[in-house]
């Protein structure tokens, strides 16, 4: 890959269009991400993707992970130095992880090799974008203050169905000219995620609670994002904008192509894959967005083959690569043994289609507009057809989720979550003879209740034994830990029922009632 390290800012930057059409002008990387959702409520993506040589791909492998990370931003031609991006990564990319791989790969036999995404500071695959993203953002706000176009301060909303609330607190808590706020749904996170939530340190932020699910968090921060009313006030009354840290953000999406890029040539110099030789990929999916940046992987020249988007009983991604219709008018919503997926609204699937459809933003605001106003779209046949060249979907029932981490833990001595167990069950049934990499999105620990569960035999939902119940979240897992020999459970989880608890509010998921909160954030 050509070193151009020596590159500034204002050298042909690529720029950024929206998957809506409603901005006139394409805006830089630094806009993009600071501005987190386009006008018109389209999202961004870039005008071109780049494109990589094999042999540059497998040379990655000699790189840390920070420089690797560095090397594929550069090559997307970001207006920031090319200097800037080497600091921001090495930032990122450091002593904050427990391992110097970042993001290490355990190979569970000769074709199955799982992709650990959780040795970042709140053991979940968040972190993989969350401790860039907001480098990202703070050196994309000085640049644009520095050209005389940003002149106030951040609130950024992040709606949460577990794991990007913890990730986005713990990247931008105490960040200059920035304030964040969480939402999560009451009652539909793990005992852990909300410890890890409401414990949170740091003056810039604030969690709240919200009665209902995850889509009912997302829709509503939407919604606010949208408001261009309250926007307006917010800036006239505060001078504050408010900004987005979810998966819609390209800056949070970006990182997630690197990973995957990265592991293929970790697995071409360890001697697990010949270079060319196509892997495929599971993603257990809920928001689209890791797997969405697996298929950008591909575009720019890794050699991936079939796209395995793994659902648990909230199967709408599945249905949809299936039949074509994105249909959520009469689906229930159920709470599952994996709740970071428990999503009937997969925002990122928009920039998916947007891709899909040669970039036809008509078409994307129809179905966009349909799925709003009537809770189910329909793509075209030619759609259709090229989702599912790329697409396999597998549906994982509750049972066999619990069922998978018991088994995985007797044949490989190796224990998962149960998201990724989702994914390795999905795996088993889609899988043909090549290659698999099974992306594994948390640490067993963060979902304790449903691991015991799994190991025990006990129902999906099913009350824990007494003594058990009366255990916190920590205890559990030291209890999980004991039985199974698997001891070396992360700090940051270990040690939550030390944090005194800082926040307890909750709060309506309308769009007036988060207005209000956000509003009193600022007050504060």
């Amino acid at each position: 890959m050509a070193d151009n390290l020596n590159r500034t800012a204002d050298q042909g930057a690529n720029r950024y269009i929206d998957t809506r059409g409603a901005c006139t002008e394409p805006v830089p990387f630094t806009r993009a991400v600071i501005d987190g959702l386009a006008q018109g409520g389209g999202l961004y993506v870039p005008e071109s993707v780049p494109t990589l040589e094999l042999d540059d791909i497998v040379a990655l492998a000699d790189l840390p992970y920070a420089q690797r990370a560095a090397r594929i931003y550069q090559l997307f031609n970001i207006d920031l130095p090319d200097s800037k991006i080497v600091e921001l990564m090495g930032r990122s990319y450091g002593t904050n992880f427990d391992t110097d791989a970042i993001a290490p790969i355990t190979s569970l036999d000769e074709s199955t090799h799982v992709l650990e995404l959780w040795h970042g500071p709140t053991s979940a695959f968040k972190d993989m974008a969350l401790q860039c993203l907001p480098q990202f953002f703070s050196a994309s706000a000085q640049a644009l203050r520095d050209r005389g176009e940003l002149d106030h301060t951040f609130c950024i909303l992040v709606a949460t169905s577990g794991d990007t609330g913890k990730a986005a607190l713990e990247g931008f808590k105490d960040a200059d000219g920035v304030r964040i706020g969480v939402l999560f749904p009451d009652g539909g996170v793990s005992d852990i995620q909300r410890k890890q939530m409401v414990t949170t340190t740091g003056q810039n932020v604030q969690v709240w609670a919200v009665r209902g699910n995850f889509d009912d968090c997302q829709t509503g921060v939407k919604r606010v994002f949208g408001d261009e009313a309250f926007a307006a006030e917010f800036m006239d009354g505060h001078q504050v904008a408010l900004s987005s840290a979810n998966s819609i953000n390209w800056g949070r999406l970006m990182p997630q192509i690197v990973y995957y890029i990265s592991s293929y040539a970790e697995l071409v110099r360890s001697g697990k894959l010949e270079a060319g030789q196509l892997l495929d990929v599971c993603v257990p999916t809920g928001n689209f967005g890791n797997i969405l940046a697996a298929w950008y992987a591909k575009q720019i020249g890794t050699p991936i083959g079939t796209l395995f988007c793994a659902s648990n009983e909230n199967c709408v991604l599945t249905d949809f690569i299936n039949t074509g219709v994105y249909d959520i008018a009469d689906r229930g919503f159920v709470l599952t043994p994996s709740p970071s997926m428990d999503i009937l609204v997969s925002s990122n699937l928009e920039r998916q289609l947007f891709e899909l459809t040669d970039r036809n933003a008509d078409a994307i605001r129809q179905w966009m507009g349909d799925l709003d106003s009537q809770r189910r779209f329909e793509v075209d046949g030619d759609t259709l057809a090229k989702l599912q060249e790329g697409f396999k979907g597998s549906a994982i029932g509750n049972d066999e989720c619990l069922a998978t981490i018991k088994a995985v833990l007797d044949e490989h001595d190796y224990l998962i979550d149960p998201h990724t167990a989702v994914a390795y069950a999905a795996t088993q049934q889609l899988r043909s003879d090549r290659p698999v990499l099974i992306a594994s999105t948390a640490h067993w620990a963060k979902f304790g209740d449903n691991v015991y569960r799994a190991l025990h035999g006990i129902a999906p939902g099913a009350p824990l034994p007494e003594d058990v119940a009366a255990l916190t979240g920590c205890e559990l897992n030291a209890l999980i830990a004991r039985e199974t020999g698997k001891d070396a459970i992360p700090a940051g989880l270990a040690q939550l029922d030390t944090m005194p608890v800082r926040f307890t509010e909750v709060i309506d998921g309308g769009t007036a009632a988060i207005e209000s909160a956000v509003e009193a954030l600022l007050e504060r």
